[in-house]
């Protein structure tokens, strides 16, 4: 099968593509910097592109994709624009399936398992402040996702974090109480997604619940690098 995979030069995007090369599938990798890809391997072909231009989709079966940006205060549109673009080119070539990372904050909600400071502190203030662009948008891409007649799926990973492999993540519809996300493992369920028919035209949340690191030490790492 042959994999289209757009923001692949991402955390979780590298990650995605070695486990579909792995996997033996044929693997496009989107990014707008190829010379820099690291990952090589049979199956895989690297293409030069902005997705909120153009993607190349000739011969794909499947599109997914990790595109994301960093937090800003300034107006966000890589998810809308990218989405806009990838629906376009997908019923140009005639390219049914299509998944695409959000995030569970784009329907903020109690957490069970996050407590006081991230239920009434943390949450409320990323998500009315820095995160605010960002998450707008993400929610003006699931509208469009869910409005088109594709066999689509939205993802809603919780707080990322990098793990050496993949847990026996947690699936749930559209929310969860899991405060916390591995890029292996959101990369694992983006890839099942290829295959598995069961969340077509759904929005699935995916959490780790093994190995997660505290709060308190992610809000140190993304605060101050450590």
């Amino acid at each position: 099968m042959r994999i289209v995979v757009l923001g692949a030069n991402g955390g979780t995007g590298r990650c995605l593509v070695q486990m579909a090369l792995d996997a033996g599938h044929e693997v496009r990798a989107v990014t707008r910097q190829p010379q820099s890809y690291p990952v090589r391997g049979p199956g895989l072909e690297v293409v030069a592109a902005d997705a909120t231009v153009e993607v190349p989709l000739d011969g794909a079966a499947v599109v997914l994709s990790t595109l994301g940006t960093p937090f800003t205060r300034r107006p966000v549109r890589l998810y809308s624009r990218s989405t806009a673009t990838v629906l376009a080119a997908m019923r140009r070539e005639g390219v049914r399936r299509l998944v695409v990372v959000s995030s569970s904050a784009t329907e903020p909600h109690h957490h069970a398992e996050g407590g006081f400071l991230l239920n009434r502190v943390i949450q409320p203030l990323v998500t009315a402040t820095i995160g605010k662009s960002t998450y707008d948008d993400m929610r003006a891409m699931e509208k469009l996702v869910s409005e088109s007649n594709l066999d689509w799926t939205i993802v809603r990973p919780s707080g990322l974090f990098d793990s050496d492999s993949v847990t026996r993540y947690r699936l749930s519809e559209s929310r969860s109480d899991g405060i916390f996300t591995s890029r292996a493992d959101l990369a694992a369920c983006l890839l099942a997604q290829a295959t598995d028919t069961t969340w077509v035209r759904r929005t699935v949340a995916v959490t780790t619940a093994e190995g997660t690191p505290t709060l308190l030490a992610m809000l140190r790492r993304e605060a101050f690098g450590k």
